[in-house]
């Protein structure tokens, strides 16, 4: 029985043994390079990191975001009501699925209408 599991081992002994190897290579290779404050410090596209280290981003940013992802979801819903929408009407159906994702739309509209009065996409304040 342990001959079935040999090659199992056989593997995990590779696995393990060249994980190992290949962290204590990093380890001696990565010991052998000069250190200085230039090496040691933090690239940022070329440009000195000076200032505050997480720069502190508008509400705005996150409230488009939001807006983005809740409409992106009912294109994502109404992409399959739309392949079957077809199917709906040969069975007699289609008022009923056509005025039910009428009033999904409705709802979101009205979502959008009220997001654009409050302001939520105008960036200048």
């Amino acid at each position: 029985m342990l001959e079935e599991y040999f090659p199992v081992l056989l593997q995990f002994a590779i696995v393990t043994g060249f994980a190992v190897g290949t962290l204590l290579l990093s380890v001696v290779l990565g010991k052998s390079a000069r250190r200085n404050a230039i090496k040691d410090s933090a690239y940022e596209c070329g440009m000195l990191p000076v200032g505050e280290s997480q720069p502190r981003f508008s509400v705005k940013f996150y409230l488009v975001a939001m807006l983005f992802v809740i409409f992106d979801i009912e294109v994502v819903f109404m992409y399959p009501w739309a392949v079957t929408f077809t199917d709906f009407l040969a069975r007699g159906q289609g008022a009923m699925v056509f005025w039910s994702m009428a009033g999904f739309v409705g709802i979101l509209l009205v979502a959008y209408l009220y997001a654009l009065k409050k302001g939520a996409l105008t960036w200048k304040s």
